[in-house]
């Protein structure tokens, strides 16, 4: 009998936690869909402040709790918390972390400033997940990275993760919207990112730490690319090709219309799994 998929989803936002756009429709509708379609699913997103727990019925996972990431040489305890979206008969695991995530606000302040800690805050969701994952002892044969808070999902899973028999074998795909393209994070974002068998060289994308420049090196690692935004940058799907990374063009993304992109992103996983 053969082993279903097992897709592993990283996304920044998952309604109905929070509001509505392109990312958190997706991160609501497409486990949903592979899920129904046969496969097994995991779901992770930020445990952000605006999510009302008792609402959402959201407890605490103790088992899974207790580990510490260090970001910026400072150790940051991770709160690992689950809930379940009835209606769809689907989990989602919560990244909770204080200093990143216990804000009212998702990435803007008050003002519409994007936040400057946001490349922390990145780095900090995308090794959590990780080792959480880790700490599940379940092996994904795809991760599908939804939304820019999960773009060095790759990079870590190629390069820090690269030996981990949780994650050998699994194939990455990224989804590129256009919600940061035109912001910038802090100088020392490469130098940050650093961690295990991570080089200056593998992060020489964000010398320059440009919301296009830190989708590139999701690219760069990744197995496959989703563009998922109407207008993501031709300088990203350009990179794409110049490094002969498979490529889902472009499908309009509504809540009406589920089954018009979750069908032909299932159909685009195929290309990743082994017979």
């Amino acid at each position: 009998m053969k082993t279903p998929a097992r897709v592993l989803y990283i996304s920044s936002e998952i309604t109905p936690y929070v509001p509505e756009n392109p990312v958190s429709i997706v991160g609501r509708y497409l486990p949903q869909a592979s899920q129904e379609s046969g496969m097994e699913i995991r779901s992770f997103m930020p445990k952000y402040g605006c999510i009302n727990e008792r609402r959402n019925q959201l407890h605490e996972v103790i088992r899974l709790s207790g580990m510490n990431i260090v970001v910026n040489e400072i150790d940051r305890p991770l709160i690992i918390k689950v809930a379940s979206i009835q209606q769809a008969r689907v989990q989602v695991y919560f990244i909770e972390n204080e200093d990143y995530f216990k804000r009212k606000s998702i990435f803007r302040d008050e003002k519409d400033k994007f936040f400057a800690d946001n490349d922390e805050r990145a780095i900090l969701f995308a090794r959590g997940v990780l080792e959480t994952v880790k700490k599940l002892r379940w092996q994904p044969t795809i991760v599908h990275c939804n939304g820019w808070l999960a773009n060095l999902v790759p990079m870590y899973l190629k390069k820090t993760f690269k030996a981990d028999p949780i994650f050998t074998d699994c194939r990455v795909i990224v989804s590129i919207y256009d919600e940061v393209s035109k912001e910038k994070f802090s100088s020392d974002f490469a130098k940050k990112t650093i961690a295990g068998n991570i080089k200056p060289a593998d992060v020489d994308l964000l010398n320059s730490p440009t919301g296009i420049n830190l989708a590139k090196l999701a690219v760069k690692y990744a197995d496959g690319l989703i563009v998922a935004g109407k207008s993501v940058s031709k300088e990203i799907t350009d990179y794409a090709a110049k490094e002969k990374i498979p490529t889902l063009a472009f499908t309009e993304i509504t809540e009406g219309n589920t089954a018009a992109y979750t069908s032909k992103y299932i159909k685009f996983y195929g290309k990743f799994l082994k017979e």
